[in-house]
């Protein structure tokens, strides 16, 4: 008699660890680019932050990256002002959230690859990239890479986010930067690798090089970018990353974004 073939219909989940569930100190996290994406999930992190320390959570503490100057091109697309004009993006954005939410977070005026010194000093729980070319990319993955390898203190690298787009379309993909311990469960398969944005997408990132090339007006930048692709996807991302310090299980761990047609693809934990 033949035997029936079992399968797992299980659906495939990722557990996230108490630690962020229910941490003692504020989670640190590498916030990499304080550009039109960049600056608007800073402010959403600085909205997050906020949230969670009314219910109870320890909160957040964020550094920011990024070695660029603001210039007249940012302005309208990014979140700068006139007043701004010529100083460090990542200075201007973090006094500002600083002054209004009361948080002590911290200004790097400097890029976040080889160039730094010893990356274990930089180590934080999350990582978000926020980069417009795929060489910085990707040199921030073997970064955290090499974090995770040596580094194993309180801040130990556990998820790295990653914002890409090009001009009406984009995509936020979250990776663990090392195996997750998960709980046993009879509703679930859980997971406790979730691949990196560069080996999983490394084909799609090739082929989508971005022109990195500096704007010399608002006009040129967004032929470039359109004008809410970097708020559709910063929003979204949060949203992905709110469900993660507040659900604690997650069934996406990412998505595709396309505001010609309004069309969004999500990315399953599998």
């Amino acid at each position: 008699m033949r035997k029936k073939k079992i399968t797992n219909n299980k659906p495939a989940v990722h557990f996230v660890p108490n630690e962020l569930l229910r941490p003692y100190n504020p989670v640190t996290i590498n916030l990499i680019g304080a550009g039109g994406t960049g600056s608007q999930v800073l402010t959403a992190l600085a909205r997050m932050n906020h949230a969670l320390i009314a219910l109870g959570h320890a909160g957040l503490f964020v550094r920011l990256f990024d070695d660029d100057t603001v210039t007249t091109a940012n302005l309208g697309r990014q979140l700068f002002t006139t007043n701004e004009l010529g100083q460090y993006k990542s200075v201007a954005l973090i006094n500002r959230i600083n002054r209004f939410f009361g948080t002590n977070w911290k200004a790097e005026t400097m890029k976040f690859d080889s160039g730094m010194g010893e990356p274990s000093g930089f180590a934080s729980v999350i990582a978000i990239s926020c980069v417009d070319n795929v060489q910085a990319r990707f040199e921030i993955a073997k970064i955290l890479t090499a974090i995770t390898r040596n580094y194993h203190g309180r801040s130990r690298a556990l998820y790295w986010m990653d914002y890409g787009n090009s001009r009406v379309s984009g995509q936020v993909v979250l990776s663990t930067l090392d195996k997750i311990k998960q709980p046993s469960s009879e509703h679930y398969n859980p997971v406790e690798t979730l691949p990196l944005v560069t080996e999983e997408f490394n084909e799609l990132l090739q082929a989508g090089k971005a022109d990195d090339t500096p704007s010399c007006s608002l006009a040129e930048a967004l032929a470039k970018q359109d004008l809410f692709i970097n708020s559709a996807l910063a929003n979204c991302g949060a949203s992905l990353l709110w469900q993660l310090f507040r659900e604690g299980i997650l069934f996406y761990r990412g998505f595709f974004l396309n505001l010609q047609d309004f069309r969004t693809q999500p990315i399953k934990v599998n």
